[in-house]
């Protein structure tokens, strides 16, 4: 049962326990505020939640991390949080071959990278005929550079840059055409899921700058990690779920389970379709549907941990790994879990298999099909214009997060969650938890 109406008055209600809610009443009860999250499922995480199935752990949306996000730093209850990281760069499937590509360079090799791209360029032609799947040494060095001045550039600057969609962008920034598809375009929609390159330019660099400082990474056991440490560092009886909330207002919120009841503000913290119920007039963004396939393999189809991207669109699948070499605890001992991400609806399972074949080099006719999970709604589309940083305060006592309001990244959740905090300490005339200047422009940019 909910406390009693004189009781809840004095408390900030957060609507939803997924990571921008559980980020919004960590940062709000280490300010000294009394919250309570109300989530309608049966448990945490929202999106970022995992089945068990005989000893398998798999993630419904199968969203990556990097291991550069800074609200991972910034956002109280997540220094236990373990992150199992992939090999570096990534593996491109393209003309029958896997190919390592995109490797960070990080802004200490910057230099490097600039200068054999340059010498590159003044080098002999290549003997005509004679050009390598995904492009030769130039083609390489030039994504190197392209990476090393990203991953060397301040995410404040990269959003003060002119605005286009990223395909666009990118080939206006001399990089060749089978550089952007072969490579950018299969890790954009890793990152992104936005296979059309139609993302804004900004937030497409962003991404392109976690991804060039750090390494892609996921949470060791499971995706729901990250949501179940942020609640358990709250006080006992924070987080209420089953409670379906059916109408708010600054300072009232009514629940189909316990009726109304008054509080101290609202924050509605739930993905951008819900909150345009309880909210009429609240903008929704279109969606990148995205369908997560998890299956059993008696061995590893693959011997390092490596994130493996089509580059010649094969099949549906977009990219795949087998996630029990990244995060052992993932699968049971003596079987491995390869988990392949579909941008679009669920595919038909010969299709499904030929091309993991193809991608694998082996046979998939024993692989087990473990999960099928479908979201038409999984990640909110950033086309030009986007706005990274939308309005979190609606009003004096009235707020909405996620990361329709901000980017559509875990780091973009967590950190519209920090500014719908800010945002309501300052209407309470509550002080914030202490954080550097410096921090608090790192975490809004990136």
């Amino acid at each position: 049962m909910l406390e009693p109406a004189h009781a809840a008055a004095g408390t900030v209600v957060v609507v939803g326990a997924g990571v921008s809610g559980l980020s919004v009443a960590q940062h709000l009860t280490r300010a000294g505020v009394r919250t309570l999250v109300l989530e309608a499922g049966s448990g945490v995480g929202g999106r970022m939640s995992t089945e068990k199935v005989d000893g398998f752990r798999l993630d419904r949306i199968g969203r990556l991390l990097s291991t550069s996000y800074p609200e991972l730093r910034h956002t109280p209850g997540l220094d236990g949080l373990v992150l199992r990281p992939f090999s570096p760069g990534v593996l491109v499937h393209s003309e029958g071959r896997n190919h390592r590509a995109g490797e960070p360079t990080g802004t200490r090799r910057a230099r490097g990278a600039l200068n054999a791209a340059r010498a590159l360029a003044s080098a002999p032609r290549p003997v005509r005929g004679a050009r390598p799947p995904l492009g030769g040494p130039l083609d390489h060095a030039r994504l190197g550079a392209a990476l090393a001045r990203i991953a060397a550039t301040e995410p404040a600057r990269l959003l003060a840059r002119p605005e286009l969609p990223v395909g666009r962008a990118l080939s206006e920034r001399g990089l060749s055409s089978r550089t952007v598809h072969g490579v950018l375009r299969p890790l954009l929609s890793a990152l992104l899921c936005d296979p059309g390159l139609t993302t804004s330019s900004r937030c497409a660099e962003l991404a392109l700058h976690a991804y060039a400082n750090g390494r892609l990474a996921v949470p060791e056991g499971g995706a729901d990690a990250l949501p179940e440490l942020l609640a358990a560092g709250l006080p006992p009886g924070t987080v209420r779920t089953g409670v379906r909330v059916t109408a708010v207002a600054a300072n009232r919120i009514t629940t189909a389970e316990h009726g109304e009841f008054p509080c101290r503000g609202v924050v509605l913290a739930t993905d951008a379709a819900a909150a345009a119920e309880l909210l009429p007039g609240l903008r929704v963004p279109r969606f990148h549907e995205v369908t997560v396939v998890h299956h059993a393999a008696p061995e590893p189809p693959l011997a390092e941990p490596a994130l493996l991207l089509d580059a010649d669109r094969l099949g549906p699948v977009a990219h795949t790994a087998v996630i029990s070499q990244v995060d052992p605890s993932r699968a049971p001992a003596g079987r491995a879990l390869v988990s392949s991400t579909v941008l679009g609806p669920p595919p038909g399972d010969g299709e499904l298999r030929t091309q993991l074949a193809v991608l694998y080099g082996t046979s998939t006719r024993h692989w087990e099909t473990l999960a099928v999970h479908h979201d038409a709604h999984a990640v909110p589309a950033m086309p030009a214009p986007h706005d990274p940083r939308r309005p979190v305060r609606l009003l004096d006592g009235l707020y909405v997060c996620g990361d329709h309001r901000d980017t559509s990244t875990v780091q973009g959740a967590l950190h519209s969650g920090r500014r719908a905090a800010r945002a309501v300490l300052a209407d309470l005339g509550a002080a914030a938890a202490p954080a550097s200047e410096r921090e608090a422009t790192v975490g809004e940019a990136a």
